[in-house]
Order: C-alpha cells, then sequence, then structure tokens
C-alpha cells in the first residue's frame, strides 16, 4: 500500500514535529503506507495548505467544551495509523481496557481470509476469550456503584402518554435478569433463537439483552414490518419464542401488533415444514380500551405476568460466552429478494461498535444521548441499545413519531430532558428542514453539544441547515457512513479539534477501518491530484464485520467477497476528494434506500408479480425531497386486464401488506413492455433515466443501448409514462 503526499514528506516533518512536539525521525525512514493520508494529513497539519472553501472547522464552543477523547488531529492520525499497521496491538488494548472478560484472549488475535480465491472466507477476532455483552453493558456499572445512573427516559407517543418512564441502571438489570430467567424456564437455552417484533419501548432493548444474558440469539424484527415478513424471518432463524406486545400508536393511529403476530405465526404453520412458535409474550402496551387482544391458551403469556413470577430479587448468572459465539441475527434487504440473515457475533461486536460511540460522539458519561432510530434496526441495536450501554450513556428512547403531535417534537424532547447528543436519520433531518426554520427557533436547544446522522447519504442542503439552524454551528456534525454487517460507523465526521467536516461528507475512516475505492475492473484508485470516484471497498478486517449470513455462507462469500477477491465490497459508491475526505454517493447493486432502510428490489416485485393482475414487474428508485429515495414500479398486466387507479392502489396496498408501509412505491406504472437485453435481464437505468427526466429523453440521454431485445419499446415506454402522469 502506497502513501501519495502533497508535497514530499520531508517536508512535512518539521510541521508534524512542531504539532506534535516529539521527533517524528521514524517518518523518513519509513515507506508511506496510506492511500488516503498524505492528502488529509497536508491538509489537517500544515497552515500553509490551504483547505477548500466548505472545510468547517469543529466549532470553538465544542473544542473548549472540556476534556476530548481524541485531543487532536495529530493523536487521531497516530491513533489511526497504529490501528492499520499493528491492528492485533491497537484493539487488544481497547479490548482490554474498557471491556470485562471473564477469560482472556490470547495471540493471535486475529485470523481471517477476504481472499475468496484462498479458500473460505472467514474472519476472528479475540478468540478464545470468554465474556458477556449483557454483563459489560448492565452488570459492572451496577458493581461500581452506577445503578442509580437513569439508563433510560422512555418518551411515548403522545406528550401525555402513560409510556413516559424513567428505567435506571439497577432497574434495567433487574427487569432483565427476570426476563432472562422467565425465557430459561420456557427452554431457551445458549444458542437458540428469540424473535422480538415490538415498538421502540424498554422492553425492546430489555429483550435483547435477556437473550444476550443467557446466550440465546435474538433475531429482531422491526415492528413496520408485516406478518408475511415476520413470518420469514421466523422461519428462517428457526425462532421458538416471539416475543412481541398488544399495539402501539404511531401518531394518532393504532397499529395492533399482536394481529400481525398472530398472523405471523399461521403463515409459520402453513409453511408445513414442522416449524411452529412455542411461546409469545405479550407486553401490554395499550390496554383492552384502545387494543383489545386475543391471547391463545398454552402459548401466549402476558409480559408482566412472566415478569412478576419472582418477588423480590432475581438472580440470573450470565452465560460467559466465546467471542465468536453469535450475539444475534438481524435481516437486511438484499438483491434477491430473500432477506439476509446478518450474523455478529459477541466480542467483535462488543468490542467495535462500543468504541465507536466513544470516539466519534466524544462521549463522556452521564451526558444525555438522543438517538431516534429504531432498535429493530443497525443504529439501534448499536447507538440505543449495546454500545450506549457499554459507555453508560444515559439515553432517551422514543416510541412515537418526530412530528407528532407536532412539527417541533424532537426539539422539545432536547430541551425537556437537556439532550447533548442527538442521532438521527437524513430523512427526518429533511422531514424538519421541510418544517420550516420557525419551528426549531422556538426551542432552545442550549443543551445541545454535537448532532449527527447516518443511514444514507446527507446531502449538503440538509447538512447546512442542520449543522446552522438546529446546531446554531456550535455543534460539530457527525455524519458516518456504515451497514448492517459492519456494527458501527465506518467513515465519519470526528469531534476531534483540528479536523474538519464538510457538507456531505463523511469525512474520515474509523479507527482499524481501510478503504478503497475501486474501478469496475477492481483496479483500486489512488490519484491525489484531484477526486477518484468508484466503487467503495475495505481492504482489512475490522473487528465489528459480520461473520455470516445465516444458513448460507455462500451467499455471503458471494454477495461481499467475490467481485473484488481481497475486498469487502460495500455496495456503495464513493468518491474521495482533493482534501483526502470521503463522500458516499449511494447504493450501486438492486437495493434501494428509503428513508435509511434498504429494500431489496427484487423483493417489492415479487410482492407486486404477487396480485393476480400482474405478469411481470421492475421498481426503480426516484430521489424524494423527504426519504432520499422512493420507489418507482412498472408492471406488465396479464392480457386481457385493464389498466385503472383502483388496481394500482390495489398493488400497493399488496406490498404494504407483504413486506411493509416503508416499502409501497410512489406510483405504479403500466407498461406493454419493459427494456429487456436479448439475455432476458431488465436494464434498469433506462426506467430510472425516465423517471428521472419525466419522460423527457433523447437519444443521446439513453446512451448504449444496442444489447436491447428490442430498441422500439422504449419510445412505446417512455409514451406511455408520459400519459400516466398525474
Amino acid at each position: 500500500m502506497r502513501l501519495f503526499w502533497n508535497k514530499p514528506i520531508s517536508g512535512l516533518v518539521p510541521l508534524l514535529e512542531n504539532r506534535w512536539k516529539e521527533p517524528l525521525t521514524k517518518w523518513k525512514e519509513r515507506k508511506p503506507r496510506l492511500p488516503w493520508l498524505g492528502v488529509a494529513f497536508a491538509h489537517q497539519v500544515s497552515g500553509d495548505i490551504g483547505l477548500k472553501p466548505e472545510a468547517i472547522p469543529i466549532p470553538e464552543e465544542f473544542v473548549k467544551s472540556g476534556k476530548h477523547h481524541v485531543p487532536d488531529s495529530s493523536t487521531y492520525y497516530k491513533m489511526y495509523e497504529r490501528s492499520i499497521t499493528d491492528p492485533e496491538g491497537f484493539w487488544s488494548e481497547i479490548a482490554k481496557k474498557d471491556f470485562y472478560w471473564h477469560k482472556p484472549f490470547s495471540s493471535p488475535i486475529l485470523n481471517y481470509n477476504f481472499d475468496i480465491r484462498k479458500g473460505p472466507i472467514f474472519v476472528e477476532w479475540f478468540k478464545g476469550g470468554k465474556t458477556n455483552m449483557c454483563y459489560n453493558a448492565l452488570d459492572r456499572h451496577v458493581e461500581a456503584g452506577f445503578g442509580d445512573q437513569v439508563a433510560y427516559y422512555a418518551e411515548g407517543n403522545n406528550l401525555e402518554d402513560s409510556g413516559h418512564r424513567v428505567v435506571t441502571y439497577a432497574e434495567l438489570l433487574d427487569k432483565v435478569k427476570r426476563l432472562a430467567v422467565a425465557l430459561k424456564a420456557r427452554g431457551v437455552k445458549k444458542g437458540d433463537t428469540v424473535a422480538i417484533y415490538l415498538p421502540n419501548i424498554p422492553e425492546l432493548p430489555i429483550s435483547m439483552l435477556a437473550c444476550a444474558r443467557i446466550g440465546a440469539i435474538h433475531s429482531v424484527v422491526f415492528a413496520g414490518f408485516s406478518a408475511e415478513a415476520l413470518a420469514e424471518r421466523i422461519l428462517d432463524a428457526r425462532s421458538r419464542i416471539l416475543i412481541t406486545c398488544d399495539g402501539v400508536m404511531r401518531g394518532d393511529k393504532v397499529i395492533e401488533l399482536k394481529g400481525l403476530a398472530d398472523a405471523a405465526e399461521e403463515l409459520v404453520w402453513e409453511r408445513g415444514d414442522g416449524h411452529l412458535v412455542d411461546r409469545q409474550i405479550v407486553v401490554q402496551r395499550l390496554g383492552p380500551e384502545k387494543c383489545a387482544v386475543g391471547m391463545k391458551s398454552r402459548r401466549d403469556e402476558w409480559f408482566h405476568d412472566v415478569m412478576n413470577k419472582s418477588s423480590g430479587s432475581v438472580e440470573c448468572p450470565v452465560e460467559w460466552m466465546d467471542a465468536e459465539d453469535p450475539l444475534f441475527v438481524l435481516y437486511t434487504s438484499g438483491s434477491t429478494g430473500k432477506p439476509k440473515g446478518v450474523v455478529h457475533t459477541v466480542g467483535g461486536y462488543m468490542v467495535y461498535s462500543a468504541t465507536t460511540f466513544k470516539y466519534i460522539f466524544d462521549y463522556h458519561s452521564p451526558e444525555v444521548f438522543f438517538c431516534t432510530a429504531d432498535c429493530g434496526w443497525i443504529t439501534g441495536h448499536s447507538y440505543t441499545a449495546y454500545a450506549a450501554l457499554c459507555n453508560r450513556a444515559t439515553q432517551v428512547i422514543f416510541e412515537g413519531v418526530p412530528t407528532f403531535p407536532s412539527a417541533d417534537r424532537l426539539w422539545k424532547i432536547v430541551d425537556k430532558y437537556k439532550v447533548q447528543y442527538v442521532y438521527t436519520a437524513p430523512t427526518l433531518i429533511r422531514a424538519a428542514m421541510r418544517a420550516g426554520d420557525e419551528v426549531v427557533k422556538k426551542t432552545s436547544r442550549k443543551s445541545l453539544k454535537l448532532i449527527g446522522g447516518a443511514g444514507e447519504p446527507l446531502n449538503p442542503e440538509a447538512w447546512n441547515w442542520f449543522y446552522y439552524t438546529v446546531g446554531d454551528s456550535r455543534c460539530p456534525l457527525i455524519d458516518s457512513w456504515w451497514q448492517t454487517e459492519t456494527s458501527g460507523a465506518m467513515l465519519t465526521a470526528l469531534p476531534v479539534p483540528g479536523l474538519v467536516q464538510k457538507p456531505g461528507s463523511v469525512s474520515y475512516p474509523f479507527f482499524g477501518v481501510v478503504p478503497a475505492i475501486l474501478n469496475d475492473e477492481g483496479k483500486e484508485l489512488m490519484d491525489n491530484k484531484g477526486e477518484v470516484s468508484g466503487q467503495l471497498c475495505i481492504k482489512k478486517p475490522w473487528p465489528g464485520i459480520f461473520r455470516t449470513i445465516l444458513h448460507n455462507h455462500e451467499r455471503y462469500e458471494k454477495a461481499y467477497f467475490a467481485k473484488f477477491p481481497g475486498y469487502y465490497v460495500s455496495g456503495d459508491g464513493c468518491r474521495r476528494d482533493a482534501d483526502g475526505l470521503y463522500f458516499v454517493t449511494g447504493r450501486l447493486d438492486d437495493v434501494i434506500n428509503v428513508s435509511g432502510h434498504r429494500i431489496g428490489t427484487a423483493e417489492v416485485e415479487s410482492a407486486l408479480i404477487g396480485n393476480r393482475a400482474a405478469a411481470e414487474a421492475a421498481v426503480v428508485p426516484i430521489a424524494h425531497e423527504i426519504k432520499g429515495q422512493g420507489i418507482i414500479a412498472f408492471v406488465i398486466l396479464k392480457e386481457g386486464i385493464k389498466a385503472t387507479y383502483e388496481l394500482e392502489e390495489e398493488m400497493k396496498k399488496r406490498v404494504r401488506v407483504n413486506i411493509g408501509p416503508i416499502a409501497v412505491p410512489e406510483r405504479v406504472y403500466f407498461t406493454p413492455s419493459l427494456p429487456k437485453t436479448r439475455s432476458g435481464k431488465i436494464m434498469r437505468r433506462i426506467l430510472k433515466l425516465i423517471v428521472e427526466k419525466k419522460g423527457i429523453v433523447s437519444k443521446q440521454d439513453l446512451g448504449d443501448i444496442s444489447t436491447l431485445a428490442d430498441p422500439q419499446a422504449v419510445d412505446e415506454l417512455i409514451e406511455v409514462y408520459k400519459k400516466q402522469q398525474i
């Protein structure tokens, strides 16, 4: 690996010596290593090399606010370089210093193979070490005397909602122990899988932690998913226990989760492979007045009855887990239509996710942290549950809709709990931006010291609004890129004095992350004279990388490692600018990012084709002001079926039922044909182009269409699209 400098390294050494105030003679002898670091180093350290105007320094108010985990940019660069040149030493020190190990791990700390040509893909970190995620998240804090510290401020759907609760670390540990005992009494043991289908209420992380405590693997299914989607995940994970609730309010609408859970269990039974859900534990969230439910005898139990079986204190010893034992499976959409069960392990996930939380937010307990993400997604797994709790964070966990009952709900929550950190999604930022500056300005937000976002690219306009209007230009804005597969942030802005932020940029690699930008032929692009663009890949394993796809390691290898042997292939496009900062441009595969949630095109197409009238379907993304991306569908109807508005709504409903509201297309266009190559592959770029250009497409826009089976069909498709515009 080579390091490209903006100026000769000999000219940088005096600058570095002055900044670091220590000899750096070794730099003169060492061969450059980091493909991006020289550019960034030169710009950050040298006073005579100017940054582009859009580069914004870390706000002075934050810099002076107190002690920082990384005090300056030179410390970051030293830590980063060590993390990639001596990953075993770097992560071993962090693992020993910041976490409890019942049995120490031993060398080698890391074993891996990223090159499919050399054999099966595998990654192992801290193997042989014994630990427990629940113990690190709860027990050790209570044992250290922090039991009275607030773990969660639970904020319900309405301002006067009964869901407003305060849960301390001691209370959280007690609840986790009680549920863990109940799960064991119902036959759950180490390695078994428990499905969790709950809204974003304290019982959700409680259920996750109870599983982790006894070595069970949890599979959290987002409460916005349909019965069909839940059934598919229960079957794939072979879950025999389901934890759900009677219902949940989304704004002023009641969602009957218990009914959806029952329907899912019927579907599981109908599949006929012998699998069934033995137990359903039901949280009474709304009560019979708002959401009356039926309870099936000998299967269904109320959560509060299960928890209150024992009076007084309850003991439940932790199950000491090997670092490479699975912690959870979390499903994410893939391009084949079948969701992928991403498997994360105890040691690597714990160390990496918690370390990202500590450093990218510069978090100091007991400051108040507010991540708006649902625990049904990886962001909530890490930054509302495990990583946050490992850092003894005091948090707000939010059940409701950010704009209900009014558009200023989020900012009122910030003022109510004196929140210091807000981490949210670009979708919510754009929605808040649309509501207007006045909505924000009528709240104080003086407690805020840092703001952030993740889940999809944050466009510069939204970045600037979030930074200047919400953060008053005094809070660092931590925009970060990561995936369900990565555990925590990979490319991220960092609140480090001396580093910079840029609107739309995810800035720098986190410790241990070696990014590479490849062209379509797999060649790594490292031109330091200007920016480069290509496919974002990762060159070396980090502790938080997922280990496999549940029941399908072959798919794991094919999806992430086969395309460019020796690299983890993210599926995202990326560019690195002349200052060495990274910008993620979006998905390159057949996955659409709706409000930060990855939706597989094949999954939506399968739902559409399931309608009696549909013969074929294709979906493409469209830019959406609020969601980032929306979905547009093109459907060929069966012979004799007439296109109507009612049929379009029926197809949308089919997607809603099969997948969930998040995947419903903005429009369904009925077309006599789809643009296909001679091999039968749909050329989706043409559909996307027609949508983006609103049907005004020139031959030059179309590019090379020589591989189409019927090039004339494109003109017909454009005319059909124009006629169906509303």
